[in-house]
């Protein structure tokens, strides 16, 4: 019988550099300020209560996450634990873990297929890659789908990533260009707009046929944005379920071997609506749940295509 090998045991952390660093990086890029000062306060006040004295790097992650969450719910305000030792550069933790997923997942578009009725399905998953390296594999897909009657883009195992991934996909879904998004950045006056593109490699669905994106409770950040954009432009239909809440483009910073502290650096707001969906969701045009909601949109897109 072979035994197999056991990971070796991590020695007990020390939550206080861990605390002082996050502090440091909220006080220093976190994009509300004011709640950046609550939170410093907060983790500083339960790291003297002995809160944080904990076994491992995994439940000190857990319980300051909690805390970082705790004040306005920002969700992408996280204490992110990884099992295996972390570049300290910058973001190195989440662009290592990325580039695997796009190796695997044929640049974040595993799945173009035509359904009955001249209806084609676009998964984008399992993220928005950058599109330093997404370009292609985005447009190959996006092209190959052009000339569908209707078209449905699966958002449901999409968990964010690029906002210029987001423009670059909207850019084949719409006729023109398009103001999308402003993002206003930490310690920035003026805000940067995002907009679709005046051209685009392939060929675009365009602007003016059926189209239908499919949302899930797992749909998250710049997924969220795809989705939220085309809907409040009157471009897309939503069907599934309400997503999960979270608006603020953030930037990681190693603060242990283990440990990567996700700080928000920026606010999205919307064009058309004058706010976003931070903490509320992209709430669905046709609520439904995730796994039944190719099945509707297709009937929906089906039933729109024989009128």
């Amino acid at each position: 019988m072979t035994t197999l090998p056991k990971l070796p045991n991590l020695p007990k952390p020390h939550p206080a550099p861990v605390i002082d660093e996050t502090t440091r990086l909220l006080t220093e890029h976190y994009v509300f300020p004011e709640t950046a000062g609550q939170l410093t306060d907060l983790l500083q006040r339960r790291l003297t209560q002995g809160a944080y004295d904990v076994d491992s790097t995994e439940e000190l992650a857990r319980r300051v996450t909690a805390d970082l969450q705790s004040v306005n719910g920002d969700r992408h305000l996280r204490l992110k634990h990884h099992a295996h030792p972390v570049p300290p550069q910058e973001g190195a933790a989440t662009l290592d873990a990325m580039r695997r997923d796009f190796d695997t997942s044929l640049g974040g578009a595993p799945r173009v297929e035509l359904l009955d009725g001249g209806v084609a399905v676009v998964e984008l998953a399992p993220m928005l890659f950058p599109l330093e390296w997404a370009a292609e594999p985005l447009s190959a897909a996006l092209t190959l789908a052009s000339s569908a009657r209707a078209l449905i883009v699966d958002l449901r195992s999409n968990r964010g990533g690029d906002p210029e991934a987001v423009a670059f996909v909207c850019s084949y879904l719409l006729d023109e260009r398009t103001h999308l998004n402003t993002m206003h950045w930490h310690g920035g006056r003026h805000g940067e707009q995002s907009w679709s593109l005046p051209h685009v490699p392939g060929t675009r669905f365009g602007g003016s046929k059926p189209l239908y994106v499919l949302s899930s409770d797992r749909t998250f950040s710049a997924a969220e944005e795809l989705a939220y954009d085309l809907q409040q432009l009157g471009r897309a239909v939503v069907v599934g379920e309400p997503t999960r809440g979270g608006a603020h483009p953030c930037q990681g910073w190693t603060v242990h071997p283990h440990l990567e502290a996700t700080v928000p650096v920026g606010r999205a707001v919307n064009p058309v609506s004058g706010t976003n969906w931070e903490g509320t969701g992209v709430q669905p045009d046709i609520p439904c749940t995730a796994p039944a909601a190719l099945d509707h949109a297709h009937e929906l897109a089906f039933a729109r295509l024989d009128h």
